[in-house]
């Protein structure tokens, strides 16, 4: 009997899988390929007690850092934290513990955890502060420092398109740590754009198989936040 992933909304497709002091992996990069909708669904949920795995926290007020004014995230696993002012107030203050990593590090630990690789060898980070407290060792006369595998109790990913078997096509760099995560989580939940028949789908295109996705929600609205929006001022008129 074929198994039914999708949701009518975001709500409905988190529905028993929250829970306070969870771990949680969401996708996106600054605020490209975010789970937005998913996000806001966390929210509403009122869970708290959280460790956050993703590159970064948003921004104030718009993807995870909606989470950091509501005080529901308890640490981050991350690599860059320098656009949300909530944040930097909060480590500052000893209200949110932090796990920085180098950001190629961060992708292949969650790459590493979902191919089931409990720890690999990285020469990024050694002799820095990075390293400290880890095991290190020397290989062909290089030094390297252990990383650990990362998994996660959910993963929130943001996808293009999705067939009702929840093979996942991500489009251009919102890819980015999308399909890791999807890979890494005991339970995958994805927010789409777009929904297609099942067939539908070139077997090489696909970037995410749907074995790794157990629920889907197809989004009525999609907002496309800007990070930073840079401009110039046109040439006066001659």
């Amino acid at each position: 009997m074929a198994i039914n992933k999708i949701y009518p909304n975001a709500t409905a497709a988190l529905a028993g899988l929250l829970r306070d002091n969870m771990t949680i992996m969401a996708g996106g990069f600054g605020l490209c390929g975010i789970p937005d909708s998913l996000i806001q669904a966390v929210l509403q949920s009122g869970v708290k007690g959280l460790t956050i795995i993703s590159n970064n926290c948003g921004i104030d007020n718009v993807g995870l850092g909606v989470l950091l004014h509501t005080k529901q995230i308890k640490k981050m696993i991350s690599s860059y934290v320098g656009e949300n002012a909530t944040f930097a107030k909060q480590l500052l203050a000893g209200e949110l513990e932090i796990e920085f990593n180098p950001q190629g590090t961060l992708a292949e630990r969650i790459r590493a955890g979902g191919a089931g690789i409990p720890a690999f060898y990285t020469a990024t980070g050694y002799g820095t502060q990075v390293a400290e407290g880890k095991e290190t060792r020397e290989f062909n006369g290089r030094h390297y420092v252990m990383e650990r595998g990362l998994t996660a109790d959910l993963a929130l990913v943001h996808a293009w398109k999705a067939d009702p078997e929840g093979n996942l096509i991500y489009r251009m760099t919102a890819r980015n740590f999308n399909p890791m995560m999807a890979s890494a989580a005991k339970v995958t939940v994805a927010e789409v754009e777009e929904m297609v028949e099942q067939g539908a789908f070139n077997p090489d295109h696909i970037h995410t198989p749907g074995i790794f996705v157990q629920r889907i929600v197809k989004l009525d609205k999609i907002i496309k936040h800007i990070e930073q929006r840079t401009t110039r001022k046109r040439a006066a008129a001659e």
